[in-house]
């Protein structure tokens, strides 16, 4: 047959008239291209099929119509063709294909295939493996299932892992009650804190916050951020980001603006030395439990950025380049859970998701092109741009958001505009009054807002008291 003269609706009639044309089609010996066009188009296959005439297809020299051929065996789910599909799964030099017919094993639902599954769970590709879980799942419930499934929390493989533990341990603590999803204490609510973001953090209940937006000081690269060494920095912003794990709901966003910077050198006889930050305190991170999202580009019209190419636009010999930095890093975590998103939108009613929608146009890709801001007291502040991105993306109306470093103050001040609850800490008292008076700027038309600015003295006895 012409690959002209096919369409989907012939392959539909084909199918199904029971004369055995279909059949006749899926032959080897068949162009390649009719092969891969019907095996595509075949869709539900009827209870009758007859199956066989796929089988010598598993055999061709392409890969593409043996995948299409397996995952049209596995349509059928009949048990009759296991041998067939672990031969495959065994023999086929395609891993695609090989995963193909471990899920046609799967969809055949017959506990006839539970040995043979237990046996896959020693391949060596993860892939592999997690198709053989996701078969024996049906199974849970048998004790030769449990048994053979319940080791593999101490597979080498991180998703295999998570698998097994969302599957076979209990994720919520017994006897700990954990606060109403949208609910957050009221005495964090629009206030400002000036002190020391790890000892007040220590005094904030667990699953507190909604969302953190913040930027950290950048290694003594400002007045305001001086440290010994560059592993006592990252420690630091370790501790810190801890707390913020313990503190921030279930599921929930943490996200982190930073960027790589240069220290200048001591002379001319010295390197600059580069730190790369984002990288470094990212395996810190996943191992204190948060979960890689996204990598969102923050790009600045290079004027904005220090010229570092004078010497190499004047020489330009090669391993002397050295591009203007015009680009920061927005990473975006969430707090791990076994739990999908869906769970989190759940916890909100109709009217809250329906305020809270993100209309008109927005950003589509993760280069989001934003100029940066400048201000007479603080030397790195966020765009508002930025900010109010960041809360119409990652939370809801009435949320509490928070920002452990806030400068001066914007992130509070996007979280009013877009009717959030703010949650500040700066260490530095010469910003206070900087945050105070954008704050207070934005709540003219929010009387209604109760706004705290208090000392780390006067939050910490408060909280003592309220224990």
């Amino acid at each position: 047959m012409e690959t002209n003269m096919l369409t989907k609706q012939k392959v539909e009639e084909l199918k199904t008239n029971g004369n055995g044309d279909i059949q006749n089609i899926l032959q080897p010996s068949q162009d390649s291209t009719v092969l891969t066009y019907v095996l595509n188009n075949l869709g539900r296959l009827p209870s009758h099929f007859d199956g066989h005439c796929f089988l010598p297809l598993t055999q061709h020299k392409q890969t593409k119509i043996r995948l299409l051929a397996v995952k049209n065996i596995g349509k059928l789910s009949d048990v009759e063709f296991l041998e067939n599909m672990l031969s495959v799964a065994e023999n086929d030099e395609s891993t695609e294909v090989k995963r193909e017919a471990i899920s046609s094993i799967g969809r055949m639902r017959n506990e006839k295939t539970i040995p043979y599954l237990i046996k896959i769970l020693n391949n060596y590709d993860p892939k592999i493996v997690l198709q053989a879980i996701r078969a024996l799942l049906v199974f849970k419930s048998k004790k030769n299932v449990r048994d053979a499934l319940s080791p593999l929390i101490n597979h080498p493989n991180e998703l295999i892992q998570s698998v097994i533990e969302k599957e076979f341990t209990k994720s919520e603590k017994i006897g700990i009650k954990k606060p109403k999803h949208r609910e957050s204490p009221d005495y964090l609510k629009n206030t400002v804190v000036n002190g020391d973001v790890l000892e007040i953090l220590k005094f904030v209940p667990d699953e507190s916050i909604h969302l953190t937006f913040t930027s950290p000081p950048y290694y003594n690269a400002r007045d305001y951020s001086i440290y010994q060494s560059y592993k006592q920095y990252l420690e630091f912003l370790r501790d810190v980001f801890n707390e913020v794990h313990r503190v921030t709901k279930e599921g929930r966003f943490f996200i982190l603006n930073t960027s790589p910077i240069i220290i200048p050198r001591v002379s001319r006889q010295h390197s600059s030395k580069r730190y790369s930050i984002p990288f470094d305190i990212h395996p810190y991170l996943m191992e204190m439990g948060w979960e890689f999202i996204d990598d969102i580009i923050w790009a600045k019209p290079e004027a904005s950025a220090k010229n570092r190419n004078a010497g190499f636009l004047q020489h330009r010999k090669p391993l002397g380049y050295k591009p203007n930095a015009t680009t920061e890093y927005i990473m975006v975590y969430r707090k791990k859970t076994h739990k999908l998103l869906d769970w989190n939108i759940k916890q909100y009613d109709n009217k809250t998701v329906n305020k809270s929608k993100v209309l008109g146009k927005y950003e589509t890709s993760n280069v989001w092109r934003i100029d940066p801001t400048f201000d007479k007291t603080h030397s790195a502040v966020f765009p508002i741009e930025l900010c109010n991105r960041i809360i119409k993306f990652y939370s809801y109306e009435r949320d509490l958001v928070f920002d452990p470093f806030a400068g001066r103050g914007t992130f509070g001040k996007s979280a009013i505009n877009l009717s959030r609850n703010y949650f500040l800490t700066e260490i530095d008292k010469k910003y206070i009054g900087r945050i105070k008076e954008n704050l207070n700027k934005s709540n003219i038309f929010n009387q209604h807002l109760n706004q705290k600015f208090i000392s780390s003295t006067e939050f910490l006895k408060y909280m003592k008291e309220k224990k």
